[in-house]
């Protein structure tokens, strides 16, 4: 199983306040990439007390101690997800919105050939793909 928000948030010495702890609880239980303000929701859901400045400023220093990592994703608000240590790409809906990860070796493999090819070492990239959801 893996690091809790809360758990890495102790392991890197960060004070972790009760509103804190439940923004970092809402983090770790996303399954999307919310915004700030769609996390701000559903924290005030648990705590009404919580103002939207602290969710910026947690969310701020979460992502500045390594613990989030954000998404400038074309079209749209800032995203936010847990950094882990494994790699995965984005599928991105441009209609709802709807953020896919994947991982696909072929992709990597094709990304190292290129690289390759014009004499370079890939040491990092990052790949977001925007579709439509085709109809059944």
């Amino acid at each position: 199983m893996s690091e809790t928000i809360e758990q890495k948030c102790l392991a890197k010495g960060v004070k972790l306040t009760d509103q804190r702890k439940i923004i970092a609880q809402v983090m770790s239980e996303s399954t999307d990439h919310p915004d700030v303000d769609e996390l701000y929701n559903r924290v005030s859901k648990i705590d009404n007390k919580i103002s939207i400045a602290t969710v910026y400023r947690t969310v701020k220093l979460f992502e500045e101690s390594g613990i989030l990592t954000k998404h400038e994703f074309k079209g749209g608000k800032a995203r936010y997800e847990e950094l882990n240590e494994g790699h995965h790409d984005h599928l991105i809906d441009v209609k709802s919105g709807e953020i896919i990860e994947f991982v696909d070796e072929e992709i990597e493999k094709l990304q190292k050939k290129v690289a390759d090819k014009y004499g370079y070492t890939l040491v990092d990239h990052k790949l977001e793909l925007y579709g439509i959801k085709k109809k059944s």
